[in-house]
């Protein structure tokens, strides 16, 4: 890695969100205040940048991604004072600060639909948004089939007769990003920040910010029963090629500031060569690789992904942006501890199979984060991750708030599973989320089984997560084979992994039933768990030079 590269070709960016990460005041919600008192832990750790899900006022019907205000902080988390003080204080440490921005959508009491809704049908007010008279004699049917992505339809009527488009929750309508005032908009909001001092931005929902002009019906749906098939598909409102525009005019305000201020894309995209056309010269810099989080754990769907992603990324310039987890999936330790790990698609929920052997997903889980840091490009790890957090898989339905369980008609459990506050310290919840003597509890019940699992239990031993992730990612940043850069194949049975970065850096991947032998090396860096005299055992990973 060339020590003039821009950081972000090869940074380890930590996943904040916000409201499970700490809380300083006791209120039960994590906050600002949270994020500065354990900026000391993200140092330790060793990553370099920190990703904030939406601090900005909202009503929370979508717990920060319906926006009221772009350039407010909202109470439960500070003030813009309390945000311009984190940015400062994570620089003094050595972290940068990128924070989500979420162009496809509104509140729906943002000021402007506020206005739209005042000013009714046919006036300029609602040209800023996706607002249609509906279908049939008396406009009573939705003006087309599309579908909300929390389930239900995507259209809703108002008492005027128009009916508004909302891709996610009735709360948050789509804006028209054909209207110039909206593109003007944005780019204002990105100098608002970039002045401030923010790094960069994570985009929600890159890919879907620009619709057909007709809003036709959507395409056929694959049988499900199919292979997952790489087929692009001409979608009505995801992934469309008109939005790099949008992206390339985003470049050029980042490019005013100095200091390689960078942008990240939530874009879900049919094919490596689609994702690719996120992040060419002049768009965007990085993309999130989620073919490397959907694939299965399997050594030939695993070497597919990286070398499919490698390839077309290569091919425009682009590093290559690993992942495993976030807020939208379940946590990978629950992924990989069934019997069957299969593949999915984008736009897909994630349904397990079978019972969970957290043990098994736990081993795997260690090997994935080895084998995720030693790629060539950039990673991402999710709050918690490092701690091994499993998915809780058994909130009590009266607990869950994510919108995604009303709008199914309580069919689909939604991502709380994986936002559960994580624990810092002690034996019993709120495990140092919150201060000592908060009245409030953590605004998702914490296991009772989660002492173990603490920042406090794991730091010190070197058996532990924690502990592993801390070890890797000082080893990545030190040597000078890690991040940005290329690999190489090297031979290995059908079933094992193995690939060397120049200078001498080769990583090996059992994901086979049977302990492999480990060639030749001079030393080994680092394991994702005990060897069996020498050998590699299934589902393990390690680190050695040559």
């Amino acid at each position: 890695m060339s020590p003039t590269a821009p950081w972000w070709r090869s940074a380890v960016i930590y996943q904040v969100y916000i409201r499970s990460f700490a809380d300083a005041n006791g209120d039960g919600v994590g906050d600002i205040a949270g994020i500065r008192s354990r900026l000391p832990y993200l140092k330790s750790l060793g990553v370099d940048a920190i990703w904030i899900n939406p601090w900005y006022k909202s009503p929370m019907a979508d717990h920060g991604y319906d926006v009221a205000d772009f350039r407010a902080i909202d109470a439960r988390f500070g003030t813009l004072a309390d945000a311009e003080r984190l940015i400062e204080d994570a620089h003094e440490h050595g972290i940068r600060v990128i924070p989500d921005i979420v162009p496809n959508h509104t509140s729906d009491q943002h000021a402007w639909f506020q206005a739209a809704l005042a000013a009714g049908p046919g006036s300029a007010e609602r040209e800023r948004y996706v607002f249609r008279p509906g279908r049939g004699p008396e406009g009573t049917e939705p003006p087309n089939d599309w579908i909300s992505c929390f389930g239900g339809p995507a259209w809703t009527r108002l008492p005027d007769g128009d009916w508004y488009l909302h891709l996610f929750a009735p709360q948050q309508p789509d804006l028209n990003w054909q209207h110039p005032e909206v593109r003007a908009e944005f780019e204002s909001i990105l100098r608002f920040w970039f002045s401030r001092g923010v790094d960069g931005f994570r985009i929600d929902v890159a890919h879907g910010l620009i619709k057909h002009p007709e809003l036709p019906d959507l395409p056929p749906r694959r049988d499900e029963s199919d292979e997952p098939v790489r087929q692009h598909i001409d979608h009505p409102h995801w992934d469309r090629d008109e939005v790099h525009e949008i992206y390339r005019a985003w470049r050029r305000v980042a490019d005013e500031f100095p200091g390689d201020r960078s942008f990240v894309a939530e874009a879900w995209a049919d094919t490596p060569e689609r994702l690719a056309a996120y992040v060419r010269g002049d768009g965007l810099h990085t993309a999130f690789n989620f073919d490397f989080l959907m694939s299965s754990w399997d050594a030939k769907d695993l070497r597919g992904v990286i070398d499919d992603s490698l390839t077309m990324l290569g091919s425009v310039g682009a590093p290559a942006t690993w992942v495993l987890s976030n807020h939208d999936v379940m946590r990978h330790p629950s992924r990989y501890g069934r019997r069957s790990v299969r593949r999915w698609v984008a736009n897909e929920s994630y349904r397990p199979e079978g019972p969970l052997d957290l043990g098994l997903g736990t081993r795997r889980a260690r090997a994935a984060a080895l084998l995720m840091l030693a790629l060539p490009g950039g990673a991402y790890v999710y709050q918690g991750e490092e701690l091994g957090l499993p998915e809780v898989e058994d909130l009590p339905e009266s607990a869950l708030q994510d919108p995604t369980w009303e709008r199914s008609g309580h069919t689909d459990r939604g991502r709380d599973g994986c936002r559960v506050p994580i624990p810092w310290s002690g034996r019993a919840a709120p495990y140092g989320f919150s201060p000592a003597g908060a009245t409030a509890d953590p605004w998702l019940p914490q296991p009772a089984d989660w002492a173990g699992l603490t920042v406090e239990a794991q730091t010190g031993d070197p058996a532990s997560m924690l502990e592993l992730y801390r070890t890797a990612l000082r080893i990545r940043r030190e040597h000078p084979a890690l991040g940005d850069g290329t690999m190489t194949w090297l031979d290995a049975p059908e079933r094992v992994l193995c690939f060397s970065r120049e200078p001498g850096f080769v990583c090996v991947v059992n994901l086979s039933a049977e302990p492999y032998e480990l060639p030749a090396h001079s030393q080994l860096l680092l394991a994702s768990g005990p060897l069996e005299d020498g050998r590699l055992g299934p589902d393990q990973a390690v680190w050695l030079a040559v």
